[in-house]
């Protein structure tokens, strides 16, 4: 019988956070900007803060990064050690999409579409993070039993 390899979902989630990152994340009186940085309309105060490297193009990164994690953990290769680190880089993913939203989203500025569903899709690789971590660490008691 074959095992769950949860490290797939983890994987997928991570994806759609990164595709995320080019939706609109900010959004004020018809201008959005994107998390990696993009401005398009009249957000010329909020053009300023988003240049350079910042939490949106960490959250890029450590998606990316996790997009990895996994896939190792799926594929068994340092399962145990992959699950883990996917765990914490999924977490601190929820922790800078949250950090996001309390440096950028104020009065005339809402958080758009592509936040939200990066958030929402975060904190699901965190849990199925916690699941790829349940299932490596049962499966590898399980051979050394």
């Amino acid at each position: 019988m074959s095992r769950v390899r949860p490290g797939w979902l983890v994987a997928l989630c991570a994806a759609i956070v990164v595709v995320s990152a080019w939706l609109p994340w900010l959004t004020a009186d018809g201008a959005r900007a994107s998390a990696v940085g993009g401005v398009v309309g009249d957000m010329d105060d909020l053009r300023n803060r988003l240049s350079g490297f910042g939490v949106g193009q960490l959250i890029v990164l450590l998606a990316a990064t996790l997009i990895v994690a996994g896939a190792m953990a799926a594929r068994g290769l340092s399962a145990r050690v992959a699950s883990s680190a996917a765990l914490a880089i999924s977490v601190l993913l929820v922790v800078l999409t949250v950090f996001y939203y309390r440096l950028y989203v104020y009065t005339p500025v809402s958080a758009g579409y592509g936040l939200c569903i990066a958030g929402v899709v975060a904190i699901a690789a965190a849990l199925l993070s916690v699941w790829a971590m349940v299932a490596a660490w049962s499966a590898a008691s399980a051979r050394t039993t």
